[in-house]
């Protein structure tokens, strides 16, 4: 629960909420602390000086001093006290030279001492008994800490219910910077109320960044639509005239080579404009998933292994893929029936598949587990790039990968996300790349309802039901 967080955002201003509070009763719980106990002392000494003077007139008058008071030498005197003394003359009498010393030895010896000299060896000695005072300290103290932790009961939650607020502020920008990170780019954080503090400057700062970056991706969009729409009607009728070159031309052929895969580039930049406008839609059908793969991988007549691994109770039956006339082979078995659109399906493990052979390095697997379709080859891997940040449009990554115009993983990735699956692209622990497509991802924000007459817009969280 964000509320119990403590590393929350309204703990840590209550804290320093705190500490202020506790900073400043530690002071003034200082100041008066000392402020009584100096005013302590001073009763003490005018109490004990109160006496010494009614007893130097007793022994002026008698010669004896009151039976409540000492009468010693200095040597009988406590050190402390005698070095008091030490400045006045020993035979000065009357003179109001009095030397006081507070003894203290807890936890129950607090005494004011007081002496005066009244000629010769002899001093009038008191005691005066400081406990009721250092009791009233003591009281105080505990007073001033039961305050400040009443007081604490009171600010830290209020502290806490005053940043609600900033805390909901800041919780809806981080909402709506997700939300752009997943691709709503109409999404804004805007102005809450009249506030004009740092968080309204932050939102308005986040909108300004939200908007330029739609507008540079609806820019790009644009282009990336424009230029393969003018493309393709030049290259249609380039594709008619190289049909009628000789057939027994080299040139001919390497002609209609490169007019293949000029095609196949228009092609992938009409679906990624498509894909980018949120323009597709999903077409749900149950597909037995296992042998779409297999029929899928057989079709892109390349040397690739398939494995459909069985469940607790698939009856597994061998599938040759040269036997149907393509170079694919490996064991396909009865697999579950996944409900999910074929023609997306077949048209990312087409280009996972042809992303392996052109960039890895034989063999090529791929794998069908229930609802996730893996694709492995043995080459020098993803490079750190597009593992760090996914499929981008004409980047490729790294050299040791060969040569393309990194459109295919791209295609991929924008089919799986109509699809409401996951594509995911790691490096194997020994050796290749792998690219794994989870037709059925555990929902992160609930998953998104598909309409089969229709379908919808992919997202996090596809619906894909399995039937064994």
């Amino acid at each position: 629960m964000d509320f119990l967080n403590p590393r929350a955002l309204r703990w840590k201003i209550a804290a320093l909420a705190a500490a202020a509070c506790c900073a400043v009763a530690a002071v003034v719980g200082f100041l008066v602390h000392d402020a009584t106990r100096e005013r302590g002392l001073r009763v003490g000494a005018d109490r004990a000086t109160t006496r010494l003077t009614a007893a130097e007139r007793e022994f002026e008058r008698t010669g004896e001093a009151p039976a409540d008071i000492d009468v010693r030498s200095r040597a009988e005197l406590p050190e402390p006290l005698a070095r008091d003394l030490a400045d006045h003359p020993a035979g000065e009498a009357g003179g109001g030279a009095y030397a006081t010393w507070y003894d203290v030895d807890p936890p129950n010896w607090y005494w004011m001492w007081g002496a005066a000299a009244v000629g010769g060896d002899r001093y009038l000695v008191v005691r005066e008994d400081m406990s009721a005072e250092v009791r009233s300290l003591q009281l105080l103290d505990r007073s001033i800490v039961k305050s400040v932790l009443a007081a604490l009961l009171v600010v830290v939650p209020l502290a806490a219910l005053a940043t609600e607020p900033i805390n909901r502020r800041l919780r809806h920008g981080a909402r709506t910077a997700r939300r752009i990170a997943d691709g709503d780019l109409d999404a804004r954080i805007g102005s809450a109320g009249r506030a004009r503090d740092e968080i309204t400057e932050m939102a308005s700062a986040v909108d300004h960044m939200a908007t330029a970056l739609q507008n540079k991706l609806e820019n790009e969009r644009r282009f990336t639509a424009d230029v393969a729409h003018e493309l393709r009607t030049p290259l249609m009728g380039l594709v008619t005239a190289a049909g009628l070159l000789p057939e027994d031309d080299e040139a001919t052929a390497l002609v209609r080579g490169r007019l293949r895969a000029l095609n196949a580039l228009v092609e992938d930049l009409l679906e990624i404009s498509r894909l980018d406008a949120g323009a597709e839609r999903a077409r749900l059908d149950p597909v037995p998933l296992g042998e779409l793969v297999a029929d899928v991988v057989r079709r892109t007549d390349t040397d690739t292994r398939v494995t459909v691994e069985p469940g607790d109770a698939d009856e597994a039956h061998a599938v040759d893929g040269a036997s149907a006339g393509a170079r694919g082979t490996g064991a396909v078995e009865s697999a579950g029936t996944v409900e999910t659109d074929p023609r997306r399906v077949e048209r990312i493990v087409v280009n996972l598949v042809a992303n392996a052979h052109r960039h890895g390095v034989a063999p090529v697997e791929v794998t069908v587990a229930g609802t996730r379709i893996a694709v492995r080859d043995h080459g020098p891997g993803f490079p750190p790039e597009l593992l760090a940040h996914g499929p981008r449009r004409f980047r490729t990554g790294a050299s040791e990968r060969g040569r393309g115009h990194g459109l295919g993983l791209t295609v991929a990735q924008g089919q799986a996300g109509v699809l409401g699956a996951r594509l995911t692209f790691a490096n194997a622990p020994d050796g290749g790349a792998l690219a794994t497509l989870d037709l059925a991802p555990p929902p992160s924000r609930g998953p998104r309802p598909v309409d089969r007459r229709r379908g919808a817009r992919g997202g996090r969280g596809g619906l894909v039901r399995v039937r064994r």
